[in-house]
């Protein structure tokens, strides 16, 4: 039995994350500070799933605030996903939240992780965010980052740091710059929540710009399976990659299959184009298919549909 931490175990990735790891039968910390960046009863309800489980401990508190040596003792795998997230909030006055949930507390929890001897590897959730506008589509990660949004500048930090706390003190980072992720559990302020929701009460659906913008869009279980990977294979360590899903759609692509799948037309709602929001995005995964074994296997279709599921019983 493996004694793993979770950061972020109640949010959207990180609790699919520690459902993961209790069925493969591992120890888990999982860490949460329930913050009220989106509603922390949704982040209840996913903490609901694993609270019961014997091999789980779970810590409601702030990073920063918990003595991490303590904890860090007999860990063997940190899965870093707590973050501050959301690109359109990280402009003006909520930007101090970013700098404090992603950069600081990840420098906080590196310090701790340099003097755990029983470290083998700390899964850092990067974002496809740091690529910003691209030159290159598909994107490889030997591209120059350059972030359109403050948020996508505050996660570059962060990864940054995993690679100077790799490089001077060994701390067995690997960097996954997750594309688009969805599926069951996704925060309400992310898209398809936002548009399956908007369709349960008969709303017109929020569309940024034109609707011809692309993105890379994977599914939960996929962006699990890179992470379980991420931990264990050996030519992992200091290295970054891209998780994505395989496929580039466009907007009012993805909007056709949704009202397929919801039997009825979605009324659309053109707003201005959203500032810090990359045009496109699209991951070149090679890297990860060949170190990491990584394959996505959930289409986009199968995806949507297991998200209408939980979208309507959610609500």
């Amino acid at each position: 039995m493996t004694r793993i931490i979770v950061t972020g175990a109640a949010g959207f990735i990180g609790s699919n994350l520690v459902n993961a790891l209790l069925e493969r039968g591992e120890e888990v910390i999982a860490i949460d500070e329930f913050n009220d960046y989106y509603d922390p009863t949704l982040k209840q309800k996913n903490a609901a799933t694993f609270t019961n489980s014997a091999n789980l401990t779970l810590i409601e508190g702030n990073i920063q605030n918990l003595d991490l040596a303590k904890l860090l003792q007999d860990v063997e795998i940190i899965y870093h996903q707590a973050a501050q997230a959301g690109v359109r909030n990280s402009w003006g006055s909520g930007f101090r939240a970013y700098t404090e949930r992603n950069i600081n507390t990840t420098q906080v929890l590196l310090e701790a992780a340099k003097d755990a001897i029983h470290l083998k590897r700390l899964v850092f959730a990067s974002t496809s965010s740091i690529y910003g506008d691209a030159e290159t589509l598909p994107t490889h990660e030997g591209i120059a980052p350059k972030p359109v949004s403050p948020y996508g500048i505050t996660k570059l930090a962060a990864e940054r740091l995993c690679g100077l706390y790799y490089k001077n003190f060994g701390v067995p980072f690997v960097s996954l710059r997750y594309f688009t992720v969805y599926g069951p559990r996704q925060r309400p302020d992310m898209a398809f929540h936002k548009f399956f929701k908007a369709v349960l009460q008969d709303e017109a659906i929020p569309i940024y710009g034109d609707g011809q913008q692309t993105r890379d869009f994977t599914f939960i279980n996929d962006i699990i399976a890179a992470n379980l990977a991420a931990a264990t294979v050996p030519e992992a360590v200091g290295e970054i990659f891209n998780i994505g899903g395989g496929s580039r759609v466009v907007l009012t692509e993805v909007l056709e299959t949704m009202e397929n799948i919801v039997g009825k037309s979605i009324q659309r709602n053109h707003i201005g184009k959203a500032m810090g929001d990359a045009r496109h995005t699209a991951a070149d995964i090679s890297k990860a298919k060949k170190i990491l074994g990584y394959q996505p296997k959930v289409s986009l279709k199968e995806g949507l549909q297991r998200e209408w599921e939980w979208v309507k019983s959610l609500y």
